[in-house]
């Protein structure tokens, strides 16, 4: 038996729970531009086979992956963590340019839809914040630094996550 790791071609999709599938819709199609591609509606779970109706709507983006929500019937939307600051649990979702990410930006203030940024971080990517209806947080980013500083942040990744997790462990100690 291989049990050698298979490489990950992509991301498929991303799931969140959502109180109202249309509001939900509405926000993902019509202001951000993703496509209703898909609809599963089901009375029970497939992998559980627990009965909770529910309907789950897939978006699908230009590279072929989906942000996709259920939709449980029941008003409700997921909760935050009570342990979590708002700004951590996020999905961001990558734009082709810095001028797209701008006219995303105004697209969506023009919308109501308060915006915080543009965000430089530390010179790889300009990001924009903001909020769907269902309380869940998304971010707008594109990747701004040259394929050498690319590089040099994947050659410096090890390294500084060791430190980190050696200072972390004093800390916890």
């Amino acid at each position: 038996m291989d049990t050698t790791a298979r490489p990950v071609e992509g991301l498929h999709h991303f799931a969140w729970r959502c109180r109202d599938a249309e509001e939900t819709r509405h926000f993902y199609e019509d202001l951000l531009g993703l496509p209703l591609v898909h609809v599963i509606r089901k009375d029970h779970v497939p992998s559980t086979g627990e009965y909770c109706p529910y309907v789950h709507i897939f978006f699908r983006m230009r590279d072929g992956s989906h942000i996709a929500f259920f939709d449980l019937g029941d008003g409700k939307q997921a909760e935050p963590s009570p342990n979590t600051p708002a700004w951590v649990n996020h999905i961001a979702l990558r734009v082709a340019s810095p001028e797209d990410l701008q006219a995303m930006k105004e697209r969506l203030q023009s919308h109501g839809v308060e915006v915080l940024g543009v965000t430089d971080h530390d010179g790889y990517v300009h990001s924009i914040y903001f909020f769907d209806p269902n309380g869940f947080r998304l971010e707008l980013t594109v990747e701004v630094a040259d394929a050498a500083s690319v590089e040099g942040f994947a050659r410096e990744a090890h390294e500084q996550l060791a430190s980190w997790t050696a200072e972390r462990a004093g800390v916890r100690a």
